[in-house]
């Protein structure tokens, strides 16, 4: 799953506890946080201390994996329309075949 922000990753987490049946309280006491800071953190809160972030990953049996991001796949069609020829030749509303 790919998080691209705090509020991504505090819903993910929000709906792995929720998935786990577990009150904010009882992740809470499991992670060793206050269920306020919690709540932050699920929210959304940007400035959420990371070291507390990784307890309630761990409490909640989860693991973060970063990797490069994969390239884009090409869309051929934009690519030959960028290069000024249209459709490609054969196709409908192509050059001559």
């Amino acid at each position: 799953m790919r998080l691209s922000n705090a509020t991504d990753l505090g819903v993910h987490l929000r709906d792995r506890r929720r998935a786990s049946a577990m009150t904010q309280a009882q992740l809470a006491v499991r992670a060793g946080v206050s269920r306020r800071w919690l709540s932050d953190l699920e929210a959304g809160k940007p400035t959420a201390e990371i070291g507390l972030v990784f307890k309630v990953v761990a409490a909640l049996g989860l693991f973060l994996d970063a990797r490069p991001e994969p390239e884009p796949e090409l869309d051929l069609d934009a690519y030959l329309d960028s290069l000024g020829g249209g459709s490609a030749p054969g196709s409908p509303g192509g050059g001559p075949t």
